[in-house]
């Protein structure tokens, strides 16, 4: 089976579903324990921390496509998992408000669904992307199912902060519940017919054990590399996702809806930031993904910088522009580092595509563990030592330091990833 630019589109919307539900959690669930529970940042910090924790099994999920069989059951189970799971977590939010203990338990309850559930559709996807795609096509194909990913998640902050308004629990259950029910139906959607004959591991081959397949992937120095930056450039990325909400509301006194829609605009800098790559790279030729990368890490320290100094000004600073310049920044780096994942997710020992992109996925998933949870942690250390303001600016500045750190190591590991080929027309129907 080959997928056309109509399935790479339909694709696009699985991994739009994604977004939007695990948006939610990271953000809106976040602040609302932050601000109005007023509960640790490190709770949140630690659940989202789970989430990531149980998409370690990323590389089974990639090991098990590549031995066969057909990957749309596992998207769709994982959907289910992760709606599911967004809608016990607002929930457990809820119940917090009334009695903590018990909310947290159904809390971590949550958060594992939804960590499972992002692994085994994520990476279902992907392995479906990564082998019905024709390689010329592959690198657009990523492109277009993130941009896709982030329109969606721009989408789901900006409606759900609008529906939040005035706040209140019982509100934020029945539109995260609405919200999560209407991903998983454009998931089944998207996915209905699109395998149309079941693939049939051969029986004669024996499949790999997974300890096996790891050492022959790290043992490949290209998928070492980028699996090192991999892992310090999301530990980057993440550090201020759990952080930034609750900055807006403690020190600028953003309300819920208002910190969610700063959410939505940062993530449509994302956009923008994936789309002028993929023009400038794609349609215009202009520079690799290598130096594309790079520029992205250096831009994104920049804005990071420019997001701590806000805090000394206070109410009425600008930080609304800071947070989209942010998004830009991070939209450029993330789409660069991408195009080159696909680019060199075919590169070394045959049938390892799906494996591969397991693990680059869960080196993703633990930096993001890692990184969520050491800013909040951060955070909640330094408020006892330094004001608020300050306190969030030392972890943006830390933030920084490391997408400085994530560009040097970008030199060497996308070395080898080729500038993305000129997509075709989107043909309808193709």
């Amino acid at each position: 089976m080959t997928l056309g630019w109509l399935g790479i589109v339909r694709l696009g919307l699985v991994q739009m579903a994604i977004g939007s539900v695990v948006v939610l959690t990271t953000s809106t669930l976040n602040r609302v324990m932050a601000v109005e529970l007023a509960l640790p940042a490190a709770l949140p910090g630690l659940l989202v921390g789970l989430h990531y924790a149980v998409q370690l099994s990323r590389p089974e999920w990639g090991r098990r496509s590549d031995a066969g069989g057909r990957r749309t059951p596992w998207i769709l189970r994982g959907m289910a998992a992760l709606a599911a799971g967004g809608t016990l977590a607002a929930l457990a939010v809820a119940l917090m408000a009334w009695s903590t203990g018990p909310g947290v338990v159904l809390a971590a309850l949550a958060f594992a669904l939804i960590g499972a559930g992002a692994g085994a559709a994520g990476t279902s996807m992907l392995a479906l992307l990564a082998s019905a795609v024709a390689p010329q096509r592959r690198a657009a194909a990523a492109t277009i199912t993130w941009l896709m990913m982030i329109a969606g998640i721009a989408l789901t902050a900006g409606g759900v902060g609008a529906m939040l308004e005035p706040y209140s629990h019982a509100r934020l259950v029945t539109v995260v519940a609405v919200a999560t029910s209407a991903a998983f139906l454009l998931s089944a959607l998207a996915v209905r017919g699109l395998e149309r004959a079941p693939a049939r591991p051969d029986p004669a081959q024996a499949r790999p054990s997974l300890p096996l397949v790891l050492r022959q992937i790290w043992a490949e120095p290209p998928a070492r590399r980028f699996t090192i930056f991999v892992f310090v450039s999301m530990v980057a990325y993440f550090m201020q996702e759990l952080i930034l909400e609750p900055y807006a509301g403690h020190v600028f006194g953003f309300s819920p809806g208002r910190s969610t829609t700063l959410a939505g605009m940062q993530n449509g800098g994302v956009f923008a930031g994936m789309v002028t790559v993929g023009i400038a790279v794609s349609g215009f030729r202009l520079g690799s993904l290598r130096l594309w990368t790079v520029g992205g890490c250096l831009a994104s320290a920049a804005a990071l910088i420019a997001v701590a100094a806000m805090g000394a000004q206070g109410p009425g600073a600008p930080l609304a522009p800071a947070v989209v310049a942010l998004g830009f920044a991070n939209g450029v780096f993330a789409v660069s580092a991408i195009g080159s994942m696909m680019q060199l997710v075919g590169e070394g020992r045959q049938g390892r595509d799906g494996a591969r992109m397991g693990v680059w996925g869960a080196a993703q998933a633990v930096a993001a563990g890692v990184g969520g949870f050491a800013g909040a942690a951060l955070v909640d250390l330094a408020r006892l030592a330094l004001p608020t303001p300050s306190a969030y600016g030392l972890v943006f500045l830390l933030e920084a330091a490391l997408f400085l750190v994530a560009a040097r190591l970008a030199m060497a590991a996308v070395a080898q990833a080729r500038p993305a080929p000129v997509p075709a027309p989107l043909v309808p129907g193709e």
